[in-house]
């Protein structure tokens, strides 16, 4: 790197409940073990000599169900690195599933920090695939690498849900799979490298995608925090959290076999409750001990939670475990390193029977307390068993298999004891913080070392228009169409000429864009956004064209490479030579014959090829570089020049002016759209017009009080 500071590096994890201190681990099923990840990986970062500066992005949240913590817009992790909330969406607390249609909004206002600071990070890291998206997005825009962590991927849930009996529409409405799934594919599509916490999660999550590249994959497991999580004293007292326990067993003393999870159906509590009911030997030997989470009123909590709760205490009713099963209501964050420690001074065991487990950081934490461990035989407890040697492997569908693993532990003082002990030296080795950071910040270093600065506020100041609110809109079907809307439209920006900017964005290369516009007597736009968004002239004697874009948006388009995989397609015809661009291929395409462009999407990242595919109208498909669209020239083009995206009213008509009428640009879809922008519509600032073409303009306009807003303007 050229750059002699430090690095910045963002990290964005959106959904869920993130503070720096007592997160809320297991409060529904936000908020699990990604919560306490991020924020446990920003403050290990933030420690180390290399960085400069960590930003962990998440979501602000005022609502009075949630601690105020959350409305804060900043919080202070240590020195070098803090947390940085947005809005996104309404301001309660919703679960992950509801955000979809808000992440654009998330985007503009990540901008509008970048821009604040007049600087990029040198990477971003997203967590999970809402910010896969959103982290996907800003590195395009920006030039920015981009790692992604998936943490749990869309196509492992639906497989797994699937197999335990529900079909596939109801995962659809409930899980918004697709979209998910297709959010994971975009951010793999532009990830420089993809962290898994192991090889499993490689070799058979990620691999079912098709913008799956072994090439980016990195295994660095997470790091277990060994302040907190430490052994117990053999001698002595016992910790005082065995208070809790008398409240419910009878002999409190006894060995106990600990659970810690948050009350959902994956994590497969209720076989575990079936193999201890069902075993004389686990009940002679141990208490069962299990924390699901922090609950008030059953009756209260989420759907999930309520069924696996209300099931735990009938299935305990049904075994008669009174006296010998353990379920706080609450618990503290501090009290989860004490009952581990205090299992481990019972000479007890933890049990993690997951349907499947991407890592399992419960494990690490149990091991660096001295505790040897029973795990489900899925993904991260593989590795961490072949790590550390500290405990053994059953199958979470057998309830013998997990009564038996249980008793292995339990039944044998010896075994207990070597369990033990090269659990804690284990962890120490391969699951520290230090030694996490020292992987990644020596993996991601490989990565940018031919990385330059990062230049992307510094426009040309001959390129910068000095109106402080802008009309950026298409032109075909929107600016023109009707002779008489159009002459209204051209009074209204003559009359308001210097105090409100006018761009165009459209699929028409510059040339015929200035032709049709003569032709309507159209005043000269100051910035075209040309062929799809694939070009940005500037107004002047001579049209000036904007290099830094050209390159910025060159990033590994491979045009040739495209064409003869696209061309040969049924129903795609290749559009005239004058359609075609440097960075922009044309074609017309016939609905009834030609592939999707889900499937065209799909046939590219089956080949390495990184593009986007945009049909519209029905009839012309376009594909162009990933880093361009006419809503990401837009957005470069406020970034540079310093407009809020609120300033800026753009209008459109068709599927190409999808993604610049998405965020906090005020929309408007004009009367006689297409089809394709039906899925616009209850998104945040997106007006559907009842009028059509130009008019449908000013109706937008209208609507926004745009012109008063301009008027009070000082």
């Amino acid at each position: 790197m050229t750059n002699k500071r430090g690095l910045y590096v963002v990290l964005i994890s959106i959904h869920g409940l993130i503070r720096g201190n007592d997160l809320e681990l297991g409060r529904d099923a936000d908020t699990g073990g990604q919560t306490k990840y991020v924020v446990e990986l920003a403050q290990a970062l933030g420690k180390h000599t290399d960085i400069e500066k960590v930003e962990l992005f998440t979501r602000q949240i005022f609502d009075e169900r949630v601690a105020d913590d959350y409305q804060q817009s900043e919080e202070d992790l240590n020195d070098h690195a803090r947390i940085v909330r947005f809005p996104c969406g309404p301001k309660r607390y919703i679960r992950k599933e509801s955000l979809w249609p808000h992440l654009d909004v998330y985007i503009d206002n990540a901008i509008k920090h970048f821009r604040r600071q007049r600087r990029v990070p040198d990477v971003i890291h997203a967590h999970y695939a809402d910010a896969g998206y959103v982290g996907a997005h800003l590195a395009n825009l920006m030039g920015v690498p981009l790692v992604f962590t998936g943490h749990s991927l869309g196509r492992e849930k639906k497989r797994l849900l699937m197999a335990n009996g529900m079909d596939e529409a109801t995962v659809e409405k409930k899980y918004e799979i697709s979209r998910r799934t297709e959010a994971e594919e975009v951010a793999l599509d532009n990830a420089l490298m993809v962290i898994a916490s192991t090889h499993q999660e490689i070799k058979r999550q990620y691999s079912s995608y098709e913008n799956y590249r072994i090439k980016q994959m990195q295994v660095i497991p997470p790091g277990v925090d060994l302040e907190r999580f430490y052994p117990a004293k053999r001698r002595g007292r016992y910790p005082a959290i065995i208070n809790q326990l008398k409240h419910f067993l009878a002999e409190p003393a006894k060995p106990c076999i600990l659970a810690i999870s948050r009350a959902d159906e994956r994590k497969n509590i209720q076989s575990l409750v079936h193999a201890y009911g069902k075993s004389e030997r686990l009940q002679e030997l141990a208490n069962l001990v299990i924390i699901a989470g922090n609950r008030d009123d059953i009756r209260r909590m989420d759907r999930g939670a309520r069924k696996v709760l209300q099931e735990l205490l009938l299935n305990i009713d049904t075994y008669d475990l009174y006296g010998k099963a353990c379920y706080p209501k609450h618990h503290e964050p501090d009290d989860i390193p004490e009952f581990y420690r205090l299992a481990a001074r019972l000479q007890g065991v933890f049990i993690n029977p997951a349907l499947t487990e991407p890592f399992g950081l419960t494990l690490i934490e149990a091991a660096a307390s001295g505790l040897p461990i029973v795990a489900t035989n899925d993904g991260g407890p593989r590795d961490i068993i072949a790590n550390c040697h500290n405990g053994t492997l059953v199958d979470p569908l057998s309830e013998e298999d997990i009564t038996q693993g249980l008793l292995r532990v339990l039944d044998d003082p010896e075994q207990w004891k070597r369990y033990a002990g090269n659990g804690i030296k284990g962890v120490k080795k391969h699951y520290s913080w230090d030694s996490h950071v020292r992987k990644y910040l020596t993996t991601l270093k490989k990565k940018l070392r031919l990385r330059r600065v990062n230049r992307f506020f510094e426009a040309k100041r001959t390129q910068i228009p000095t109106a402080k609110k802008f009309l950026i809109a298409d032109i075909d079907n929107t600016l023109l169409g009707h002779e008489g809307a159009t002459e209204r439209l051209v009074e209204v920006l003559k009359k308001h000429q210097g105090e409100l900017g006018f761009a165009v964005a459209t699929g028409r290369r510059i040339e015929s864009a200035r032709s049709v516009l003569k032709e309507w007597n159209i005043p000269e736009p100051e910035v075209f956004i040309s062929s799809v968004g694939t070009e940005v002239h500037y107004k002047g004697a001579e049209l000036q064209l904007d290099e830094s874009w050209a390159k910025h948006i060159s990033y590994q388009w491979e045009p040739e490479k495209i064409r003869d995989l696209i061309t040969p397609l049924p129903g795609i015809v290749t559009q005239e030579k004058a359609a075609q661009r440097t960075y922009k291929i044309s074609y017309f395409y016939d609905p009834k014959k030609s592939p999707t462009a889900g499937e065209l999407r799909r046939i590219l990242r089956q080949k390495n090829l990184h593009a986007k595919v945009i049909m519209s109208h029905g009839q012309f498909l376009d594909i162009i570089p990933i880093r361009a669209s006419k809503g990401h020239a837009v957005r470069f083009l406020a970034m540079r020049w310093g407009i809020e995206p609120e300033d800026i009213i753009v209008a459109g008509d068709s599927g190409n002016d999808e993604e610049m009428l998405n965020g906090n640009t005020l929309g408007v879809v004009v009367g006689n759209y297409s089809k394709e922008l039906n899925k616009l519509h209850g998104k945040h600032a997106v007006y559907f017009a009842e009028k059509t073409y130009a008019d449908g303009i000013l109706e937008g306009m209208d609507h926004y009080g745009f012109l008063e807003q301009l008027e009070q303007t000082p």
